[in-house]
């Protein structure tokens, strides 16, 4: 099952300049470990000890955000498109 999963600038040192990285996973949980073991170190950047997604991180499954779905158990399948996304604040 291939997953695309769009990479923030930020983190693109972990994916070798790339923006677009497939996965595989069923969930965005199984997704995280599969985009881990393809680029060593995004993991602790995106969750914290737990393996909860860090609170200033927005991720979009299909433009749905997450937080309205199942969370890290949302289902993905095959030719899904999710968005990692740094919130933005400012005043």
């Amino acid at each position: 099952m291939a997953i695309k999963v769009l990479i923030p600038t930020p983190l693109q040192k972990f994916t070798e300049d790339r923006a677009e990285i497939e996965c595989s996973g069923d969930t965005i949980d199984a997704m995280i470990d599969s985009l881990e073991e393809s680029c060593p170190g995004i993991k602790e950047r995106i969750c914290d000890e737990q393996g909860k997604l860090r609170r200033f991180l927005n991720v979009y499954v299909n433009s749905e955000d997450i937080r309205f779905l199942d969370g890290q158990a949302t289902s993905l399948a095959d030719g899904d498109e999710v968005s990692i996304v740094p919130a933005v604040a400012g005043g």
